[in-house]
């Protein structure tokens, strides 16, 4: 059904005035929705967990990173400024996006002292060394 409507607007925006065409694809399509989601990769090693989060346009001052009672928690705040003229240079919309955005990770046995973070083009890689008792704690269990 939500793509039957979507070919049916994208039919409607195919046609007619470019002003038109334009404005409605801006409003539909001109969300970041991908920061407000904020993508993250996570990994882990035998040492510790890697959390790689895409926050593009962010200025590290604008990014707040808590651990406690072993959740990862990473906020983050951004102001954005769009515009789109036409060939002319006619301004034909403009779009202005402020927000603060939150996730949380939980993670076991984490030495939070050692916990560490960088932020490099955009992406906040944070580093969760694991603890000793992590580390040296297997058990096999003999299934009789």
């Amino acid at each position: 059904m939500a793509n039957e409507l979507n070919n049916r607007f994208n039919e409607l925006m195919k046609g007619g005035d470019d002003f038109f065409s334009n404005l409605g694809r801006s409003f539909f399509n001109g969300f970041d929705d991908s920061f407000k989601e904020m993508k993250t990769d996570i990994s882990e090693s035998d040492t510790a967990y890697t959390v790689a989060v895409d926050l593009p346009g962010v200025d590290k001052k604008d990014i707040d990173i808590d651990f406690k009672d072993n959740a990862l928690t990473i906020s983050a705040k951004r102001d954005s400024f769009s515009d789109e003229s036409d060939a002319k240079g006619n301004l034909l919309s403009s779009e202005r996006s402020y927000g603060r955005f939150t996730r949380q990770y939980q993670f076991p046995n984490v030495d939070k002292d050692k916990v560490s973070a960088k932020y490099e083009a955009g992406v906040l890689t944070v580093t969760l060394p694991k603890t000793a008792e992590e580390i040296s704690n297997s058990h096999k269990i003999e299934i009789e």
